[in-house]
């Protein structure tokens, strides 16, 4: 399913109206009733809702499903897509939507334009006589709106005929199940990476949620799997990082999942250290350097930032041990396989971590602060059964159709 906004700005408020009525019928209903869709879009006239249905299927917006036992329509992700838009656009937290720069199975990734950030609070030396005596005291720089990226869940993408007879929990909600799935892996991304960030974890700054949506802050990087060679010192320094950064997650109460390659972006940054050759350069196009530069050139530091946070779960989850064993090595069989670089050290271990956070009785422990913000083990349950089930999370699930979406 992808991303067409081509009817977005043609919709008319009653239009909105009938979708939203779809979306709410779809909560008890796998085929919305036209009769219960006309009585939730509190429409006067009976046929401004037919016009306004017919509208919405033309646009593939709703579908009405064949060889059904009475009249009805079905919300499809578009229509979905178009209702998480639409608030994102009257909250003001979305200008306009960009292309899709990666596709995966569970979600597609699109560059969209976001309002600038506020401007910074005035400095407190100024005094109200030196402002006064500005030549223009109430002139402001125009701020340009900044490049984001959405985020787009899309979990009922993946086989879910099977779940809905292999599992029970879904039983109250097989109509609409593939939306309540996306909009709790949002909500899970969002509030992670909301709490990640806080605590100054090296994650994208999260910007707004709704319903199957995220929108967050670009990072300006390269994808780990795209980096083609490290000298060896520049191996050990961003392994010795990585590795740093589970152990960090861990003793705040949370597990990665799917610490891989795919879920690590490189930001480069320089440092006053020189050096002459730059750990990227196989990287695009190669850095030309003679010799009365070479000693100019600065240090290019690799640091990483971690993305993607549906499958993040507790470091008091019954399997937590094999989860982050398996983050660590991911890393571990990543580095020797591609830059040749295995570590001298067996670690780190999870028994490790455990005795450090009896030491310290859990202090600063995200996972708490997440179920305290709305994420409750309830939500997580659900959502980790049917991931479990699809396989979404799992270590090379996503992997073909991340590097199909980046060729």
């Amino acid at each position: 399913m992808k991303l067409n906004t081509t009817h977005l700005r043609y919709l008319t408020p009653e239009d909105w109206r009938v979708l939203t009525a779809v979306e709410q019928g779809s909560k008890n209903h796998e085929i919305v009733p036209t009769p219960l869709i006309i009585k939730l879009s509190h429409l006067q006239s009976g046929s401004g809702a037919h016009r306004s249905i017919s509208t919405l299927a033309k646009a593939n917006l709703i579908a009405r499903v064949q060889n059904a036992k009475y009249d009805g329509y079905r919300l499809t992700y578009g229509g979905l897509d178009y209702l998480a838009l639409h608030t994102h656009f009257q909250r003001k937290t979305l200008h306009s939507t960009g292309q899709c720069i990666g596709t995966g199975k569970e979600s597609d990734i699109h560059i969209v334009l976001a309002p600038p950030p506020p401007p910074p609070p005035p400095s407190q030396s100024i005094t109200p006589s030196s402002s006064a005596s500005s030549p223009h005291p109430q002139t402001t720089a125009r701020r340009s709106p900044q490049q984001c990226i959405l985020k787009i869940h899309r979990l009922g993408r993946i086989s879910f005929r099977t779940i809905k007879t292999n599992r029970d929990y879904l039983r109250h909600r097989t109509s609409a199940s593939w939306m309540h799935m996306s909009r709790l892996s949002a909500l899970k991304e969002h509030t992670f990476m909301t709490a990640l960030h806080a605590a100054g974890f090296p994650v994208p700054t999260p910007l707004a949620w709704n319903r199957h949506t995220v929108v967050m802050s670009l990072v300006e990087g390269t994808p780990l799997y795209q980096v083609r060679h490290l000298e060896e010192h520049e191996a050990r320094r961003l392994y010795a990082e990585l590795m740093d950064l589970i152990v960090r997650l861990a003793r705040a109460g949370l597990i990665h999942g799917d610490f891989n390659e795919f879920n690590i972006m490189l930001e480069e940054r320089e440092s006053s250290i020189v050096q002459s050759h730059h750990p990227l350069a196989d990287v695009g196009e190669k850095l030309e350097q003679d010799d009365e530069r070479q000693d100019k050139i600065a240090n290019v530091t690799l640091n990483p930032v971690l993305i993607d946070f549906p499958q993040m779960l507790s470091i008091s989850h019954p399997n937590a041990s094999t989860y982050f064993d398996r983050d660590v090595n991911c890393i571990k069989h990543y580095f020797s396989r591609r830059f040749h670089f295995t570590s001298d050290d067996s670690g780190p271990f999870f028994k490790d971590v455990e005795r450090q956070m009896r030491q310290t009785k859990g202090v600063g422990r995200l996972d708490v602060e997440v179920e305290a913000s709305g994420f409750s083990k309830k939500m997580a349950k659900e959502l980790a059964n049917y991931m479990d089930d699809v396989g979404v999370g799992q270590a090379g699930s996503d992997v073909d159709s991340v590097s199909d979406a980046s060729e």
